[in-house]
C-alpha cells in the first residue's frame, strides 16, 4: 500500500527536489511529481491525485505557509498530509507550521532515515 502513495515536491530549488525524490524512492515510495512553487504545486494538486505533500517553506511567488494554508482550505485536498522542510529550524516557524495544519516538520539537511521515520510516523497516524 504504502509504495503506491504519490508524492508532490515542492521546493524553488531543483536539486533539493532530486534529493527529496529520490530518499523517497530509496524509501520504497516511487510516485512523485515536482512542483517548483506554492503556485504550481497547489495547480498540480488541484489537477491531479496525490496522497501526500512534502514542501520547503521559503519559496518565491507563493511560500510553504501559504501553501499549507490553500490546501487546508479546499475542500478536496484539506485530508492531504504536508511535510514542511526548511532550512531555519525557527521556534516560530515551527508552531506556525503545526496551527496551520502541517503533518510535520524536518530541517535540511536531514538524512534518508529522517525522512523515512517522519513519513512512516505521518502515515500510521492516518492509518495508511
Amino acid at each position: 500500500m504504502a509504495n503506491t502513495l504519490r508524492f508532490l515536491i515542492v521546493d524553488d530549488f531543483s536539486t533539493m527536489r532530486r534529493i527529496v525524490r529520490n530518499l523517497l524512492k530509496e524509501s520504497g515510495y516511487t510516485e512523485a511529481d515536482e512542483a517548483e512553487d506554492g503556485v504550481a504545486a497547489l495547480n498540480k494538486l488541484r489537477n491531479g491525485r496525490f496522497d501526500f505533500v512534502v514542501t520547503d517553506i521559503n519559496m518565491p511567488n507563493m511560500n510553504g505557509f501559504q501553501l499549507l494554508s490553500e490546501i487546508k482550505a479546499d475542500e478536496r485536498l484539506k485530508h492531504l498530509p504536508v511535510l514542511m522542510v526548511t532550512a531555519e529550524a525557527r521556534k516560530e516557524d515551527i508552531v506556525a507550521a503545526a496551527q496551520g495544519g502541517a503533518a510535520g516538520y524536518i530541517v535540511k539537511p536531514f538524512t534518508k532515515a529522517t525522512l523515512e521515520e517522519k513519513v512512516a510516523n505521518i502515515l500510521k497516524k492516518l492509518g495508511l
